[in-house]
């Protein structure tokens, strides 16, 4: 963890010491895990209205030129040629070994631009392996003057069409350049809590100000890293460095559906990006272990690290994510677990303080996921 001194700030730190938060050290930022409201508080009430997340610690990037989209698409195993403008996708950068490098988001800003989100542990090398291979072919630009605020909840699209009446319009996963209070903002209605909303960059100058004009409707409270996190658990969403690295593949990490179709074994661009043989291999014959979800048959709560095992306390898998699911009403996590384990319904143990907890593997997401489509 990094040392105080070393850490950066977001164009939101100010405001964040204003509003009492609790700062913390967090990939290399000084960000807030919770404000006065708490962790439990700021959960239920971006479930119930709508949360306002700084998120300016992520990593922005513009990809300029007209030989972008094909260049990101042979290091990514997404379908980016045909990426509609106005339109955002998932992505993961994959090593020769098929491990996931990153996950990432890109959007198609249209007139050759292509808009990326990295994640705050991984920009450092994530712009540098976008350099590395696509400088031959386009521009890869760092946005360093920018934010990146993230609006999440069932309120959230009434509170932004308030500002600009447009972002009601939008679709999960569409984007499009909006004023918002005077500010020109890149806005995707997307995010990482399982809800419906938004993520908004915008210069850095203009942040506070925007963070401030959201924070005056009566919907929106400040919410901090400690509820994003249980937030997006419950959402069954993959947290890198935890759920998913480069000892995990997306087959391994039960994230096929993120694999476009045209680029997967006899799709018409199939392969093509760095271990494009691992994956289609594992598509074939499958795995050795697989990512689960998993509730706990009580009330102790089953952290990263615990080691699952069967019935008779063999070792067959590690916990990588798990705490109390505020809105679910009880812990809850997930995990990887050998392949004969993964069936829904499956009774496991998980070892807390040398003690077997009861768990059993789950569907997720623990609770529904809210996204808008039309």
């Amino acid at each position: 963890m990094n040392e105080p001194h070393t850490l950066n700030y977001t164009s939101l730190y100010d405001l964040h010491i204003e509003l009492g938060a609790k700062m913390v050290p967090f990939a290399g930022y000084a960000m807030p895990v919770q404000y006065p409201l708490g962790v439990l508080k700021e959960h239920l009430h971006t479930r119930s209205q709508a949360g306002l997340f700084d998120v300016s610690h992520m990593g922005q990037v513009k990809l300029i030129g007209k030989e972008a989209a094909t260049a990101l698409e042979k290091l990514v195993p997404v379908d980016i040629i045909d990426l509609p403008v106005g339109q955002q996708r998932y992505a993961l950068f994959t090593d020769d070994r098929g491990g996931i490098l990153d996950d990432l988001m890109v959007s198609n800003f249209g007139d050759d631009v292509l808009y990326l989100v990295v994640n705050a542990a991984c920009k450092v090398q994530d712009i540098a392996h976008l350099r590395n291979h696509l400088s031959a072919h386009c521009d890869v630009v760092e946005l360093n003057d920018r934010a990146l605020l993230a609006l999440q909840g069932p309120a959230a699209s009434r509170v932004l069409a308030r500002l600009a009446p447009a972002a009601a319009e939008l679709s999960f996963m569409q984007n499009a350049q909006l004023d918002l209070a005077g500010v020109a903002c890149y806005v995707s209605r997307s995010g990482y809590s399982g809800e419906d909303g938004y993520e908004i960059s915008v210069p850095s100058a203009d942040a506070a100000k925007l963070a401030r004009r959201l924070l005056s409707e009566s919907e929106v409270a400040a919410i901090g890293l400690g509820a994003r996190d249980s937030l997006r658990l419950e959402a069954g969403l993959c947290l890198y460095g935890h759920d998913i690295d480069t000892t995990t593949t997306p087959i391994e990490g039960a994230l096929l559906w993120a694999l476009s179709k045209n680029r997967r074994p006899g799709g018409e661009r199939a392969g093509g990006y760095p271990g494009a043989d691992v994956i289609a291999r594992q598509i074939a014959e499958g795995v050795q272990k697989k990512r689960i979800g998993f509730v706990v048959k009580g009330k102790v709560p089953v952290r990263e690290g615990a080691t699952i095992t069967d019935e008779t306390g063999r070792p067959i898998g590690k916990v990588t994510s798990g705490g109390f699911g505020p809105s679910f009403g009880g812990p809850v996590g997930m995990g990887y677990v050998t392949q004969a384990h993964v069936t829904v319904g499956t009774p496991l143990f998980a070892i807390v303080r040398d003690k077997p907890v009861a768990i059993e593997v789950s569907k997720t997401p623990f609770v529904p996921q809210r996204y808008y489509r039309r």
